[in-house]
């Protein structure tokens, strides 16, 4: 029951996206916390690497801006008229003295945090085409937040004294548009190199993963900037080329089940009797408070409920098809799946 129940869940696509293999996630169900962590580590680990020279070759396939130009987060522009656009091979830097005058390879996660190790010096979810200038001026900085910079690149991105709480040091901003992007790439990196991160050198990381205000800051970006079509796209192309995907792009929501609030709730799963007759779900279990969370086959919120009875009466409304029902009681669950 339990296989067969993951197999329909995690093989429905977030967002309508068809391309998340199915079972790619299976080994991910219902957990939370470092054991959910873990389990998706296991699963995007091992992907194909390239030769970091092959990634010129590979950015017209991961960052056409759909007007066949380079789609630099660094000078994009999502509300008017870009500040300057590149062409894919013919613009690559190069020499360059300011901007708009050729683009490079940008590590989002700056290749000296890792001292330049593969296969994360050419991992492309967090590689990047970007204005050569722009990239110098990030340098190898931490992302933050800056309320006084000491330099507004042409799309607004900022570079300056942190003013996000927790840090001081000199960080670089970027427009508000790609903080989700780049929050989702950290969080991708920190859960794939979950073993190497211990090693890496950075001001964002303590302990082997990321530090707290750092958390913090890109927690709260990933929830105001959700995830777009270009991330989706992304995703599945590098998915085709490297063979592994982000997660945190397929299924958000885990970002806040390992770095967030409820990250540290761990479950215990126990066989609670249940069943369901007449469109009524009956479980056997007098006392507790019971949480119930009903999702259609494709992962879509039905409905949810708290009783303190043995018995739940189903919507009236249900059309035909495979439901989930996931009971909590105290700190331990069960579901099951029923058809109607």
């Amino acid at each position: 029951m339990k296989n067969l129940l993951t197999l329909i869940f995690f093989s429905c696509a977030f967002h309508g996206v068809t391309q998340i293999p199915p079972n790619y996630y299976d080994d991910a169900a219902f957990l939370t916390g470092n054991q959910l962590k873990v389990a998706l580590h296991d699963i995007i680990d091992g992907h194909t690497a390239y030769n970091y020279s092959t990634l010129w070759s590979l950015f017209p396939t991961l960052d056409d801006d759909g007007s066949g130009k380079v789609w630099d987060i660094y000078s994009d522009n999502p509300s008017g008229t870009d500040p300057y656009n590149y062409n894919f091979g013919s613009d690559q830097c190069g020499t360059y003295s300011g901007e708009g005058e050729c683009y490079n390879r940008e590590h989002s996660v700056p290749k000296s945090w890792f001292n330049d190790q593969m296969p994360m010096y050419s991992d492309m979810f967090h590689m990047y085409p970007t204005d050569g200038y722009v990239n110098g001026l990030r340098s190898s900085n931490p992302y933050g937040e800056v309320n006084s910079p000491s330099n507004t690149t042409q799309n607004g991105g900022k570079i300056g004294t942190c003013s996000y709480p927790g840090y001081s040091g000199t960080v670089f901003e970027p427009i508000d548009a790609f903080k989700g992007d780049l929050a989702r790439t950290y969080f991708y990196m920190m859960t794939r190199y979950k073993d190497e991160v211990p090693a890496w050198t950075s001001d964002m990381l303590t302990g082997g993963d990321l530090s707290s205000w750092a958390e913090n800051m890109l927690l709260a970006w990933h929830l105001a900037d959700p995830v777009s079509q270009k991330e989706i796209d992304r995703n599945n192309a590098i998915y085709g080329l490297q063979g592994n995907r982000n997660p945190f792009i397929d299924h958000p929501e885990w970002v806040e089940y390992i770095w967030g609030p409820i990250a540290g709730q761990q479950e215990t799963q126990s066989e609670i009797n249940m069943y369901v007759y007449n469109n009524v779900l009956t479980i056997d279990m007098e006392t507790e408070t019971k949480q119930i969370t009903m999702l259609d086959a494709a992962g879509k919120l039905i409905t949810t409920a708290t009783i303190q009875t043995s018995q739940w009466s189903l919507p009236d409304d249900l059309a035909q098809g495979i439901y989930v029902l996931k009971v909590h009681a105290g700190d331990q669950f069960d579901v099951i799946k029923i058809k109607l």
